[in-house]
C-alpha cells in the first residue's frame, strides 16, 4: 500500500494538471497529439471521400449536374470563411471548447448528410459540416503549439499532425469508391460518427479546459462579420472560375467584393480595441512568409492530386477505386517522412534548410510529369515520379514550425486560423489555376486536330509545369524572407 501510494499520488496530479491548465506529462501530451490527429483525420477524410461519391449522390437524389457542385462548394464555403474567426475564438473562449463544439457540429451534420432525402437538405447539412470542420481545424495546430513547446518534440508533432493529413487525403479517394461500392454513399458520411464521438472522448479526458484570454476582452463582431463574408466571398469565386473563366464579368465582380471586404476588415483591425485578428501576428516575417510559401505549396500540391487523378481517369483508363491506390503510395511516403524524418532533420539543420530541400524534392518531381505520355506505365514511370513528392513531408511540417511558433501563446489560434485559411485559399486557387491552364491547352490542341487522349495529355503536362514554376516560387520566397525559427519558439 504504501509503495503505490507515491504513484497514485503523482497520477492524481498529472490528471489534475490536465485539467487546471498546468503543462500535462509528456506521456499525456501525445496521446492528446493523437486526439487531435483523429480529429483531423475525420476532416482529412471528408475533404476527398465525398469527391467519388457524387455520380452516386446525383443519381439517387436527382441533383442537377450544376447543383451537383454544391455538394463540395457548401462545405468549402464555409470551411473557409470560417477559419479565421475560429480561430480567434478559440484564443478567446478557449481552445478546448472551440474544438469540442467543432466536433459536435461537424459528427451531428455527418449524421444530417447520411440521412439526406433531397438536394437542398444535403447541401444544408454540408454547410453545417463546413462550420463544424472550421472550428475544429482552427484550433488544433494552436494546440499543438502550446502543448509542444520544446522545438524538437514540436518538430515531430507537426509531422505527426500532416502525416495524418496526407494518409487521410490518400485513404478518402481509395475508402470512398469502397464505400460508395459496398455498401452506398450514404456510408461516406456514417463513417465519420464513430471518429467523430472517439474525438470527443479523447478530447474531454486528455486536454486541458484552458479559459482563454477571455471574451469580455471584446469579441470584434464586425470584424468578424467582415472576414466571414469575405472569406466566403473569395472561395466562392475562386470555385466559380473554371465555370466562367477568369476575365468575365461574373469573376471579375465577385473578385472586387471580395477584395473590398477583405480591405475593410484590414481596416478595422487596425482600429479595433479588440482585435478579431492583431495585425501584429502579420508583422512577425516568419507568418506572413510561411503563409505566402504555403499558398504556393499547396496550390502545386493540390493541383497535383487532381490533375494525376484526372490523368489516370481520362487517359489511362483507371476507375475511382485504382486510382485512389494509385495515389496511397504517394500519400504514405509523404506521410511516413513527415511522421519519422522531418521532426529529426528540423532539429538538426533548422526549419528553412529543410523547407528548401523538400521544395527542391518536389520541383524535380514535377519537372519529370512534364513527359507524361498517353502510355506511360504506371509502375515504371509514373510511381517513382510521384514519390519524389515525398518532399511534402519536409516542406509542409519545417513550414508550419516556422510560421506557428513565431507567434505569440496568446495569438496562437488566431495564427492557426490564418495558417489554416492560407491552406484553404491555396488549394482551391491551385485547382483553379492548373485547371484553366490544363482545359485552356487542351482546347487548343483539340482544335488542332489532335486526337483526345493526346490532348488530354499535353493539358495535364502544361499543368505540372506550372506546378513546378508554383513550386520555384516558394523556394525563392522563403530564401528571401524566411528566417531560423529561435529555440524559444517567439520572433
Amino acid at each position: 500500500m504504501s509503495d503505490t501510494a507515491p504513484e497514485a499520488a503523482a497520477a492524481a496530479r498529472s490528471a489534475a494538471g490536465s485539467r487546471d491548465g498546468a503543462p500535462p506529462t509528456s506521456r499525456r501530451r501525445w496521446y492528446a497529439l493523437t486526439v487531435l490527429c483523429t480529429a483531423y483525420l475525420m476532416i482529412v477524410l471528408d475533404g476527398s471521400i465525398v469527391t467519388v461519391a457524387l455520380p452516386a449522390i446525383q443519381s439517387d437524389l436527382g441533383f442537377s449536374p450544376s447543383g451537383l457542385t454544391w455538394t463540395i462548394n457548401a462545405y468549402m464555403i464555409t470551411f473557409g470563411g470560417l477559419l479565421l474567426l475560429a480561430g480567434r475564438l478559440g484564443d478567446l473562449a478557449g481552445r478546448r471548447r472551440v474544438l469540442l463544439t467543432g466536433l459536435a457540429v461537424f459528427t451531428a451534420a455527418s449524421v444530417l448528410c447520411a440521412l439526406a432525402a433531397t438536394p437542398a437538405m444535403l447541401v444544408a447539412a454540408r454547410f453545417a459540416q463546413g462550420v463544424g470542420g472550421a472550428l475544429a481545424s482552427a484550433v488544433s495546430l494552436g494546440i499543438i503549439v502550446t502543448l509542444f513547446t520544446d522545438p524538437g518534440e514540436r518538430g515531430r508533432a507537426i509531422g505527426a499532425y500532416a502525416f495524418t493529413g496526407a494518409t487521410g487525403a490518400a485513404l478518402g479517394a481509395a475508402l470512398g469508391g469502397l464505400l460508395t461500392d459496398a455498401f452506398g454513399w450514404r456510408w461516406v458520411f456514417f463513417i465519420n460518427v464513430p471518429i467523430g464521438l472517439l474525438a470527443i472522448v479523447g478530447t474531454v479526458r486528455l486536454l486541458a479546459d484552458d479559459p482563454g484570454i477571455g471574451l469580455r476582452r471584446g469579441a470584434d463582431a464586425s470584424g468578424g462579420a467582415l472576414i466571414t463574408a469575405g472569406g466566403m466571398l473569395t472561395v466562392y469565386t475562386i470555385v466559380q472560375i473554371e465555370a466562367h473563366g477568369w476575365a468575365s464579368a461574373r469573376t471579375l465582380g465577385l473578385a472586387a467584393g471580395s477584395l473590398a471586404l477583405l480591405a475593410a476588415f484590414v481596416a478595422r483591425q487596425a482600429t479595433a480595441a479588440a482585435p478579431l485578428m492583431p495585425l501584429r501576428i502579420l508583422r512577425v516575417r516568419n507568418v506572413w512568409g510561411a503563409n505566402a510559401v504555403q499558398m504556393l505549396l499547396v496550390a502545386a500540391m493540390f493541383g497535383f492530386q487532381i490533375h494525376m487523378a484526372l490523368y489516370l481517369q481520362q487517359v489511362r483508363g483507371y476507375d475511382a477505386t485504382e486510382t485512389g491506390l494509385a495515389l496511397m503510395p504517394a500519400a504514405v511516403v509523404i506521410g511516413g517522412v513527415s511522421l519519422t524524418v522531418s521532426g529529426r532533420l528540423i532539429a538538426r539543420f533548422g526549419e528553412r534548410a529543410v523547407l528548401v530541400s523538400g521544395l527542391i524534392i518536389m520541383v524535380a518531381g514535377y519537372a519529370l510529369l512534364t513527359r507524361l505520355s498517353v502510355d506511360t506505365a504506371y509502375a515504371t514511370h509514373v510511381l517513382p515520379v510521384t514519390l519524389l513528392l515525398g518532399g511534402f513531408g519536409l516542406a509542409l511540417p519545417a513550414l508550419t514550425a516556422l510560421g506557428m511558433s513565431s507567434a505569440g501563446q496568446d495569438d496562437a489560434g488566431a495564427a492557426s486560423g490564418v495558417f489554416n485559411t492560407t491552406q484553404q485559399i491555396g488549394a482551391a486557387l491551385g485547382v483553379a489555376v492548373l485547371a484553366a491552364f490544363a482545359a485552356s491547352r487542351t482546347a487548343h490542341l483539340r482544335d488542332d486536330g489532335v486526337p483526345e487522349a493526346l490532348a488530354l495529355t499535353g493539358g495535364f503536362r502544361l499543368a505540372f509545369g506550372v506546378g513546378a514554376g508554383l513550386l520555384v516560387a516558394a523556394i525563392v520566397l522563403g530564401l528571401l524572407v524566411l528566417r531560423r525559427a529561435p529555440a524559444e519558439g517567439r520572433s
